[in-house]
């Protein structure tokens, strides 16, 4: 049965002739979704928040082999080892400030299954030599019931922008799947101007007033670059080796401002590409630097707010459910009192699984402080570990070897004499 979008709520409606007319219940309807807006809004009024630049990446959930009744679970390519892994795959979009780091948006992704099992069938066909004119064509992808990655970040985008039009964003942040020209375009439109930084593959063509076409590799190769101090997300300084030009990018059909960027110890360039050209190259160097924090917000989500375990409702709105519920969570940290007292005085916050370590130290000193002022403090000891007892985890394993079956790992009489005979015909 398919969960309902909203959850509800029972709540007591008490009528003014109270205690005479009986309790009537009514049911409310929240949206999670609307939560999670009234979540960051309370953060921006919180922080007095009034810009920051939008970062953005996705990953993928590792899940079992088969999952009938978790949402969107499909084939992902595993980046840490170059194969491949059943799971759930999320587009986020985080809000990076000068206070605070957390994030705004998010999206479940879900390949085309006709394209993907066409490119499959596609990459087998080409492995036997068959040439191109003899094998199927490619399906039309269907955008509607299966948007891209990019058409879910410009939907979040445009979601942002007509829920916060007073904060103004002054970037956005992504890697090379969203370097094409539509996405640079339509993010920078929707945002009403803002810088988009992305990146561009080597052999993408280029070309100047002043030369023919090449590739950035070509092109970038014909100078030396020059060696710099770049500040990384607004701390420390490292050595790179950058160039920079203002160029006619072939694929997009206008001119980019385009980075050729190399950190110390590397061998090759990363092509960054920017949209506004008025900026300086340094800057756009600088602030795409910040494109990593959301990667740090997914590690330290996924390892201490909930995704392993919320996110395993079924059905579409079950995962929809689980990862705003987690979501807030993240949210509910920024606004624990000790976290929200440093980052307001400008000075370094603590991560998430340093917060929820104090958070469980505080909640135990509560419980305990409790057990000690009670009247009976031997009968709330004792309902305390009756609880505690409860609440653990019993998990089963898999190093120690009681109750299973190992065999009878010695000889046997039957085959003592067949070893022997064995023996002196080695030995004759």
């Amino acid at each position: 049965m398919k969960m309902p979008t909203t959850v509800t709520v029972c709540v007591k409606t008490l009528c003014s002739n109270w205690p005479l007319v009986a309790i009537r219940w009514t049911a409310i309807t929240i949206s999670h979704q609307r939560l999670l807006q009234a979540s960051v809004r309370n953060i921006l009024l919180r922080y007095g928040i009034q810009s920051g630049t939008l970062a953005i990446d996705d990953t993928g959930k590792k899940r079992t082999k088969r999952t009938s009744k978790i949402d969107g679970a499909h084939k992902i390519k595993d980046k840490s080892t170059g194969g491949y892994f059943n799971g759930q795959e999320l587009v986020f979009m985080v809000l990076v400030t000068e206070v605070a780091t957390f994030p705004v948006g998010f999206r479940f992704y879900i390949p085309d299954p006709e394209l993907s099992a066409w490119r499959k069938k596609d990459k087998a066909l080409r492995k036997q030599g068959i040439q191109k004119k003899e094998r199927p064509n490619r399906p039309e992808p269907d955008h509607v019931r299966y948007p891209t990655m990019q058409s879910l970040t410009l939907v979040m985008l445009q979601e942002f922008v007509d829920s916060f039009p007073n904060i103004t964003i002054k970037a956005i942040l992504a890697d090379a799947l969203y370097g094409t020209g539509d996405f640079m375009d339509k993010a920078a439109e929707i945002t009403g101007g803002a810088q988009v930084v992305s990146q561009l593959r080597s052999n993408q063509k280029v070309s100047n007033r002043n030369h023919s076409e090449a590739t950035l590799k070509a092109y970038f190769s014909r100078q030396k670059g020059a060696e710099t101090q770049l500040i990384i997300r607004g701390g420390k300084e490292e050595q790179v080796t950058m160039l920079a030009a203002r160029l006619y990018v072939k694929a997009h059909g206008k001119r980019r401002f385009v980075i050729a960027l190399k950190y110390e110890g590397e061998e090759d360039y990363r092509y960054l590409v920017a949209s506004d050209m008025s900026w300086r190259h340094t800057d756009i160097a600088r602030i795409y630097t910040l494109r990593w924090l959301v990667e740090v917000f997914i590690q330290d989500w996924k390892a201490h707010c909930g995704w392993n375990r919320l996110s395993k409702q079924q059905g579409a709105d079950g995962s929809q459910r689980g990862v705003i519920l987690s979501l807030l969570c993240e949210h509910m940290l920024l606004l624990h009192p000790e976290q929200f007292v440093l980052l307001k005085n400008k000075q370094a916050g603590m991560p998430a699984g340093c917060l929820i370590e104090r958070l469980n130290a505080e909640a135990l000193l509560a419980t305990v402080k409790s057990v000690v002022e009670s009247e009976d403090p031997d009968t709330e000891l004792k309902a305390l570990a009756l609880a505690l007892e409860h609440t653990l985890p019993k998990r089963e394993s898999s190093r120690h070897m009681a109750g299973r079956d190992l065999g009878e790992q010695k000889a046997t009489d039957s085959l003592k004499a067949h070893a022997r005979k064995f023996k002196l015909l080695d030995a004759a």
